[in-house]
Parts: structure tokens; C-alpha cells; sequence
């Protein structure tokens, strides 16, 4: 029996990467560890006191890589911020959200990171407008609790969203002065106040049956 070979078509691939994807890939490989560094040396040592020169010694690349891929470290808060907004967008139909899930996971990192944001920044106006882009999904998902008969709509959607966003960002302020382990519960509490007065009117003894988000695990 004369043993065939498979047309090329049939056999699996094992072609190289083209080279353009390969550089890519490296890229975006590179651009993670510098991010993610970043993040760790904040939480460690503290915004302030980290230099570009920490993180890319983290990073294991040189200084000026870093520059190829972040103006400046502040931009490094920019991206968090961006990849918060993509986690929410990604959450905008399911409205189990936890939206707490990263601080109460990551509680130095975003003690590091709100001081930042609470200092002049080159970044300052993009964060400006990262955080009207976060109002504008918080007013949509409240609507869409309103429409589903889970939070009161006596009151304007963006209204409530800006009482949300102040409920987030206070606890994180004032834990942050204290910097102990117990922003888990702090968010616990104040959920559970808001959520009280966000049900629908009539109704204000019963919480709601599918919250809009939780504190996570």
C-alpha cells in the first residue's frame, strides 16, 4: 500500500506568526507587564514616590520603552480608568454587577490610585471625561433598573447616578485616610443605606429582589 500524503489544506497549521503579528503580540505583551508593575509598585510605595525607572525595572525593559507606551506615569491611571469603563460597558445588559469588585479585591492599589486622582495630574482633563463617560453608563443602568420596577423613577435617572457615583467615591475618600482593612464592609453599609432609598416608593421596607451591583466577594 502506497502511503498518501494529506493535501496542505488538511493538515494542521503550523505556520510562523506573520511577523507584523508577532511585533504586536510582543507589544501588547510589553505594554500589560509595564501596566501591571505599575500598579503593584502604586500599591507598594505609593503614586508619588514611584519613578518611570521603578516600573520598568519591574517590567524588566528599558527606561525609554516605557515611554513608547505611556507618556507619563500618570497616563498609567488614565489606562486603569479606561479598563474600569470597558469592564462596565462589557456589564451594561447583565445587571448583576459587581461594581466593587476590584477595590474590595485590590484595596492598596486603589488607595494609591484615588490619591493620585485627588492630585493636579497632566492627565486631569482625560479623567474629566473618563468620568462623564461613567456617568452617562451609571444613568443608563439605573433607567434600566427603573424600567424593570427595582429602583424608584420618582426621581431622574442621572440624578440617582450622581448620588451613586458620590456614594462610591466618598467611602473609598474616607477609607482611604484611615487606610485599615474594612472598605469591604464600609461599601457593605453604605449599599445598604442606598439601596433603601432607592427602592421604589411604596415599597421602601423590601429590598430590591436583583440589585443593580454588589460589593463583590
Amino acid at each position: 500500500m502506497t502511503l498518501h500524503s494529506h493535501p496542505a489544506s488538511n493538515a494542521p497549521s503550523s505556520a510562523p506568526l506573520p511577523a507584523s503579528d508577532r511585533r504586536q503580540r510582543r507589544s501588547a505583551e510589553t505594554r500589560e507587564r509595564l501596566f501591571r508593575s505599575a500598579l503593584e509598585l502604586f500599591a507598594q510605595k505609593g503614586f508619588a514616590e514611584t519613578t518611570v525607572e521603578d516600573i520598568t525595572e519591574a517590567a524588566d525593559v528599558g527606561k525609554g520603552t516605557f515611554f513608547n507606551y505611556f507618556p507619563s506615569k500618570d497616563h498609567i491611571l488614565l489606562a486603569f480608568g479606561e479598563m474600569q469603563l470597558s469592564k462596565l460597558e462589557s456589564a451594561i445588559e447583565p445587571l448583576g454587577v459587581r461594581m466593587t469588585q476590584e477595590p474590595t479585591r485590590n484595596p492598596a492599589i486603589i488607595r494609591a490610585l484615588l490619591q493620585a486622582y485627588l492630585s493636579t495630574t497632566p492627565v486631569r482633563a482625560a479623567m474629566m471625561d473618563l468620568q462623564r463617560r461613567v456617568h452617562a453608563l451609571h444613568t443608563q443602568m439605573i433607567q434600566l433598573g427603573q424600567e424593570r420596577g427595582e429602583i424608584r423613577d420618582d426621581l431622574p435617572a442621572d440624578e440617582i447616578a450622581y448620588v451613586f457615583r458620590q456614594t462610591i467615591f466618598g467611602t473609598l475618600l474616607i477609607w482611604s485616610l484611615y487606610g485599615d482593612a474594612t472598605l469591604h464592609s464600609r461599601i457593605e453599609t453604605a449599599f445598604n443605606l442606598l439601596w433603601t432609598g432607592l427602592a421604589p416608593r411604596g415599597n421602601t421596607a423590601a429590598p430590591l429582589s436583583a440589585p443593580l451591583f454588589t460589593s463583590g466577594d
